[in-house]
């Protein structure tokens, strides 16, 4: 049986001057961060979602690096990912993400490069982020 992962943002106002929230009710890892048009497309200190994406797409990979490098038989000393969400702004549809660039390094004893480069392949391929970028967006809306 699946599970569900939950986020919540709240919204206030009009595009430029308004402002919201972003909260990760069940982790708890945060409640209630900042998120404006300044912080998103600007450089104002606080919470966006691109970077938020980018935030999970790193952590997910890192992961997924680590299962199929264990089950090709190697055990990572350490996998650094940072991972860069690049935007492009617009209007028609308006700002789109356009791809996101993953930089891994990793320690990982008794690899060759060609061995490491295939494995990570497979698990950019199977990181869960990287699939959920491609997939349908499902969408219940109501007007209160």
């Amino acid at each position: 049986m699946g599970f569900k992962r939950i986020a919540s943002a709240r919204w206030e106002g009009d595009l430029i001057a308004g402002k919201g929230s972003i909260s990760t009710p069940q982790s708890g890892l945060f409640a209630d961060q900042n998120y404006s048009f300044k912080t998103r497309f600007g450089d104002e200190k606080g919470a966006n979602p691109e970077e938020l994406l980018a935030a999970a797409h790193a952590g997910c990979f890192s992961m997924a690096l680590s299962a199929v490098l264990g089950k090709a038989g190697f055990t990572p000393d350490r996998i650094e990912t940072r991972a860069e969400a690049m935007m492009e702004p617009g209007f028609d549809p308006g700002p789109t993400v356009t791809g996101v660039h993953l930089i891994v390094l990793a320690k990982v004893p008794g690899i060759t490069s060609a061995q490491f480069a295939e494995i990570a392949e497979a698990a950019k391929a199977g990181c869960v982020i990287s699939r959920a970028l491609a997939v349908p967006v499902s969408l219940d809306a109501t007007l209160a």
